[in-house]
């Protein structure tokens, strides 16, 4: 238990070497901060990757192979990230880093398997809380140390974190060789990644590309012939990575396009304003901050969160699923209109990440309720398994396009975007929420106000997700350990 505990605790951590050291970045390697976001898209981009892949090893006797494999990959990555003198270096470890985000789902495995009845489920929601509060320190422990030390020194703590839990988990994670075999789709996984990279390619350079110039087109339609190409291969594989058919059901895509929509606008309003506060006011706007500092502003964010997931039960039984939705709707909505009109001081920004902590511990918890009650039992681990996937490419195209966004807003000589290009990337975030919000709202079931339509397992695992969500991390077993 304390291992697994430990696992989850450094990949959140090491999410956390992202959005707050941007500015770092762009100051010891020379780049623009749009530039620099590569280092977190490229990290998230694996991640949404590496999660199908090792959630299936994880159902199988490859486990503790997996886990050594990706904590190994993940060790080297750090130290890559470390010694990186130039950004593509810097994103090679940065992508080897970002496996590390497909780890919760397979030490929820390993809980389920290795641990019986009540002690494994309050491991499964050890293992959630771990995501969330590991990220909570994770922000100012890595500003702290870029700092104090310097950026390369946060990347080597992070690997150093990961040989440590790669150490632990030789130890003490069990082999699984009498598990039961299972088959990947290596071909489909290969396949969805090219089309994911091409895609992301396509709106973070964008701007710097020109929107109708060949390079950037091209990106588009290579997204879109792989994908259409991905698509077609999971409906006909007898084993897909994903399974699409679960979209048939009206509440499971409105799930899906919401979490989807949601991710963008998390991964926007995280980037704008870790770089906002660190913008020194000497530009005209910002704060001036430290890293340290920056870090700190998004610890509202991680508590305001897990509050959020504890607020949304009471609100379920009471209300139902639309409400509980329309109110984490309108909270994030609110943080993004919020600073976007009033950025003068920086306890506005510790405001708004709270007031964005409670709705993604609102809405990150009541969207699995869509799907759950909208699947046959048998069905319900797949469809949740494609629901993590769709929400972790969404905090790509997020991270993506608000670098999209500041890069038009360049202004020359200066390494910082304008003060407008932060605005607008608020706007735009708060316009993707809107949208977000009126899908699942308007696609709910419609539920009978004050009866209580979940049960507490349930309601356990919604938080569970919603913890894990709000850490960057990915959750595919929680819903499969508590139907098992």
């Amino acid at each position: 238990m304390a291992v697994l505990v430990g696992i989850t605790l450094v990949v959140s951590i090491i999410s956390s070497l992202g959005a707050p050291l941007l500015p770092d970045v762009a100051k010891d390697l020379h780049v623009s901060l749009p530039n620099a976001q590569w280092s977190l898209t490229a990290a998230l981009i694996a991640g949404a990757i590496a999660a199908p892949v090792l959630g299936r090893l994880g159902d199988g006797r490859h486990r503790r192979r997996s886990i050594l494999g990706a904590l190994l990959v993940v060790t080297a990555g750090g130290t890559v990230a470390g010694l990186a003198d130039s950004l593509p270096l810097l994103i090679v470890g940065r992508v080897m880093q970002g496996i590390g985000l497909g780890l919760a789902p397979i030490a929820m495995a390993a809980a389920r398997d290795h641990l019986r009845g009540e002690h494994a489920r309050r491991t499964i929601a050890l293992l959630s809380v771990s995501g969330a509060t590991g990220l909570g320190a994770g922000y100012p422990l890595s500003g702290l140390i870029a700092e104090q030390l310097d950026l390369h020194a946060a990347f080597f703590f992070g690997a150093v974190l990961s040989a440590a839990a790669l150490l632990a988990a030789y130890l003490v994670i069990p082999s699984n060789e009498d598990g039961p075999a299972v088959s990947l789709d290596v071909t489909g996984a290969a396949v969805g990644a090219i089309a994911v990279v091409a895609l992301m390619i396509g709106i973070g350079q964008g701007h710097e590309w020109g929107w109708t110039s060949p390079a950037t087109i091209a990106c588009f339609l290579i997204a879109i012939a792989v994908g259409a190409g991905w698509v077609r291969r999971q409906l006909r594989v007898a084993e897909p990575l994903v399974d699409l058919t679960q979209l048939r059901h009206r509440a499971v895509l409105a799930a899906d396009v919401s979490a989807a929509l949601l991710g963008i606008a998390l991964y926007m309003f995280l980037t704008v304003i870790t770089e906002f506060v660190q913008t020194p006011s000497a530009e005209g706007f910002g704060f001036g901050a430290s890293t340290l500092v920056a870090g700190l502003c998004l610890v509202p964010f991680s508590v305001a969160s897990l509050l959020g997931s504890r607020l949304m039960s009471a609100t379920l039984r009471r209300f139902g699923s639309r409400t509980a939705l329309a109110i984490g709707g309108t909270a994030i909505v609110a943080a993004g209109v919020f600073f976007a009109l009033v950025h003068g001081a920086l306890w506005q920004a510790c405001v708004m990440m709270a007031l964005l902590g409670i709705g993604f511990g609102f809405t990150f918890a009541a969207i699995p309720g869509l799907i759950t009650r909208s699947v046959p039992a048998q069905e319900v681990g797949s469809a949740m398994g494609f629901y993590q996937v769709v929400r972790s490419i969404g905090f790509s195209a997020g991270s993506a396009l608000v670098a999209s966004i500041l890069a038009s807003h360049e202004i020359a000589g200066s390494s910082f975007p304008a003060a407008g290009g932060y605005t607008t990337a608020l706007w735009v975030g708060a316009g993707i929420a809107i949208s977000a919000t009126l899908v699942a709202v308007a696609m709910a079931p419609r539920e009978a106000r004050g009866t209580a339509p979940i049960d507490e397992d349930e309601l356990e695992t919604w938080r569970d997700d919603a913890e894990l969500a709000s850490a960057g991390l990915i959750d595919g077993e929680a819903e499969v350990a508590i139907r098992r």
